[in-house]
């Protein structure tokens, strides 16, 4: 068992993000078995969900003319464009049927305001307006992090990357994440994490 400051935070093991999903990252479902086995290792466990209105802003059906994974401006910043997904209470939201979320002590919806997305656990894309999770922590007194899930160029990536700047330590433990990968992504969200001081195992 790991000491009770480190959490083990889940991104976004949902079924649009999943084989057969509306936005599916390839081998998706084939780390949802070793994330719960890890989760045995955890006093702290917490999972993200992504929980969009219908009709959100970074849905690419919202924009006439543009295609899924294009980019537009939005007042915050560059935004890609994304297939309608993670819609609240619809099956794609849900968690994968396999993934033992009953073991979470604290689940975190993002991406509710309908006119700015979020992929970081900790920020909307403003990277501004916080969703809470570092205040939950930080009266936890945890203070090492390990990231695991969907995807691993966005959520995960912006997650790992905005919790290395808040103070605490990352760790991204790439075996039970799976990428979109999207013109390279990867590879720059690799870098980007590593700059900021996150530790890529």
């Amino acid at each position: 068992m790991r000491p009770a400051s480190h959490a083990l935070i889940v991104i976004d093991v949902q079924n649009d993000f999943c084989p057969g999903g509306a936005l599916a990252v390839p081998g998706g479902d084939q780390i949802v078995s070793g994330i719960n086995a890890l989760m045995g290792d955890f006093a702290a466990v917490i999972v993200t969900q992504d929980w969009h209105p219908v009709g959100h802003s970074s849905f690419a059906s919202q924009h006439q003319g543009l295609d899924p994974f294009g980019v537009t401006r939005m007042p915050y910043g560059p935004q890609v464009l994304w297939p309608d997904h993670c819609v609240q209470g619809t099956a794609g939201a849900a968690f994968h049927k396999d993934l033992n979320a009953d073991r979470a002590d604290l689940i975190i919806r993002k991406g509710m305001n309908p006119g700015i997305d979020s992929y970081s656990a900790f920020f909307e894309n403003d990277h501004t307006t916080p969703t809470g999770l570092e205040g939950y922590l930080r009266t936890r007194g945890i203070d090492t992090l390990t990231m695991v899930g969907l995807a691993t160029d966005f959520c995960v990536n912006f997650s790992a990357t905005d919790a290395a700047k808040l103070g605490f330590a990352v760790t991204v433990d790439q075996s039970l994440c799976r990428a979109i990968d999207l013109d390279g992504s990867l590879a720059a969200a690799q870098g980007g994490m590593v700059d900021a001081g996150v530790t890529l195992a």
